[in-house]
């Protein structure tokens, strides 16, 4: 029998050749009237524009020639349609192009903030829009992990939401995804988001060459960074800033995760982590296995989100909290807030 991931591999690999030999070549102002600018990074930039025949509003990615390869290109973009039909993963029109100076997709309109926009530092956001979110992404995940293929940028700036509850949420940017199985060979830089074994393979400032192999890229990758974001919009605080030994926070939770029988009780927890129940605390433990064999899928949250995953006192802090700030920024207007370490 052949796996349904080994078809889809192939299947990303023949959409890529026909989408590279029908590519057109047109200028984005001769089809599509520019509204604003409404995201950049340093894949390029995101515009809101609309189809100068048919009026349809339409995100446009713009990707610089001079820094993007074709064949990246292609993969964010195939992925992306490949993948598109999931409600909870951001649509696209079908529509790739290239003008002179860039390459261009097409993809779905999602009129709202990002999640990391929403999360109040030091304090987050409420546990039940927490659920909904952490549902939904989930069950993304669960969908891109089961054609084969892995995000590799689960972070709270590429959920995206359709309104301040997360009622509906949609997972974006495919710009880093690859096919279950590829070999990393570096990477530049961490992220708190980074599993362990992916730290492994990170280049330094400085460092010219990574001495440790070839990392295989597999859902377990994802299924660390999750359980980082779930951490992050619980709280509004990082865990750590990477997982190495180097880092405090990261081994206060190592040393907690290596024991054979791992405390309950408050003041045996590692600090950042007193404020989560028993339940949240096993959660964790499967989700940020340190050994990526172990580590769970992500469908497993759905064992654990009929149980409370803030303790009490805290999860009243956090109401106070986030109550006293609504109330002391009233009038005012915020862009994204800063989750802090």
């Amino acid at each position: 029998m052949i796996e349904l991931g080994l078809v889809d591999g192939s299947l990303i690999d023949e959409l890529m050749e026909l989408t590279a030999q029908s590519l057109g070549h047109l200028e984005i102002q001769e089809h599509f009237n520019i509204i604003k600018e409404i995201g950049r990074g340093k894949y390029g930039k995101v515009l809101l524009v609309t189809h100068r025949f048919r009026g349809t509003p339409m995100a446009l990615k713009v990707m610089p020639k001079a820094s993007t390869k074709l064949q990246g290109f292609l993969r964010e973009y195939c992925i992306s349609l490949h993948l598109s039909c999931h409600p909870c993963i951001v649509g696209l029109f079908g529509i790739a192009f290239q003008s002179n100076e860039h390459y261009c997709f097409a993809q779905e309109l999602v009129i709202g903030r990002d999640l990391f926009a929403v999360i109040q530092p030091k304090v987050g956001i409420p546990e039940s829009s927490v659920k909904r979110c952490v549902l939904q992404i989930a069950s993304a995940l669960e969908f891109i992990h089961s054609h084969g293929l892995v995000h590799r940028d689960v972070k709270p700036e590429n959920i995206l939401l359709l309104d301040n509850h997360c009622c509906q949420v949609k997972l974006a940017d495919f710009g880093l995804a690859q096919k279950r199985g590829t070999l990393i060979r570096f990477i530049t830089g961490t992220l708190p988001y980074m599993a362990p074994e992916l730290c492994t393979v990170a280049l330094m400032e400085g460092q010219k060459e990574v001495t440790a192999p070839p990392l295989s890229v597999e859902p377990s990758l994802d299924t660390w960074a999750f359980g980082v974001v779930i951490f992050c919009i619980l709280t509004g605080y990082f865990p750590w800033e990477r997982c190495m030994d180097s880092d405090d926070f990261y081994q206060e939770f190592a040393d907690w995760c290596r024991m054979e029988e791992r405390p309950n009780t408050e003041e045996d927890m590692p600090p950042l982590w007193k404020r989560f129940t028993p339940e949240a605390m096993e959660m964790f433990g499967k989700l940020l296995a340190l050994d990526a064999g172990k580590r769970c899928t992500v469908g497993e949250v759905r064992a654990y989100v009929e149980k409370d995953w803030l303790k009490k006192v805290y999860a009243i802090g956090q109401q106070q909290t986030a109550e006293n700030e609504k109330v002391s920024a009233s009038g005012n207007n915020h862009g994204h807030g800063e989750v802090d370490t």
